[in-house]
């Protein structure tokens, strides 16, 4: 009788440990908020939010499984497919981050728009301001699923170059190539779908300020120089890394 207890007792105790084993897999697979947002900085207005996202689409793609990846990428999005849209993109088929693609790890991809640096010496009072950045960005998180199919990620790669190819300055085509090249093409690349499960908007703009306030903060972003733009950069680039050949 004892023995027999103790077997059931072990078989209890084992299943409830099953039990929480396959609740913490659950939740690790689940979808939780990425960062941190102040109620000031919260934009929750999903047609802004979506306007954000097609206007910066290169993003970063972020997984944690089996270790941590970000993958830096163009992409485009379905505002009408799931609650929140959905996401659409590729990536090397030689990136390890396509592991992933099996519509149960959980990713990040962040949408980042323009920054810049603040000087509290833009605002009425500096001695009770600090020097801070602003910027504006977008998480949306939600579970990759793989797209393999020839037909379905030639026509999201068409949609993707449609998307940035400026037809009116270019004599490119992508649907006049010949199938043997795009065929190649699509042999090195790996699609996948992102339906989005929570959309997260920070912008950190000094929109809580003043209207004075503000309008010197605009005036003086718009005359200062952040950064060099890609043009810019790349020339210096060019000349100067040894990679470059003359």
């Amino acid at each position: 009788m004892d023995l027999h207890r103790r077997h059931l007792l072990t078989g209890v105790a084992f299943g409830a440990l099953s039990s929480e084993l396959e609740a913490a897999a659950e939740d690790a697979a689940s979808i939780h908020e990425s960062l941190y947002i102040p109620k000031v900085q919260l934009v929750d207005d999903r047609k802004f939010l979506h306007d954000f996202m097609e206007e910066f689409a290169f993003v970063d793609l972020i997984t944690a499984t089996p270790t941590l990846r970000i993958t830096h990428i163009p992409c485009y999005m379905d505002r009408t497919r799931g609650e929140f849209g959905t996401i659409f993109g590729h990536i090397s088929k030689n990136n390890p981050q396509n592991l992933t693609f099996d519509g149960e790890h959980a990713a990040v991809i962040v949408f980042r728009g323009p920054h810049g640096y603040i000087s509290p010496s833009w605002y009425a009072k500096p001695e009770t301001s600090v020097p801070t950045w602003n910027f504006g960005v977008v998480h949306a998180s939600g579970k990759l699923q793989g797209v393999s199919d020839k037909v379905t990620l030639r026509k999201m790669l068409a949609k993707l170059i449609d998307k940035n190819e400026d037809y009116k300055k270019s004599t490119y085509d992508f649907s006049k190539l010949p199938d043997s090249y795009i065929g190649g093409m699509l042999g090195g690349i790996v699609g996948f779908e992102m339906k989005i499960e929570l959309l997260e908007g920070k912008f950190k703009l000094g929109h809580e300020r003043g209207e004075a306030e503000r309008k010197n903060v605009v005036e003086r972003l718009k005359a200062e120089k952040h950064e060099r733009s890609l043009g810019e950069f790349t020339e210096v680039f060019y000349k100067t890394h040894p990679s470059t050949k003359a």
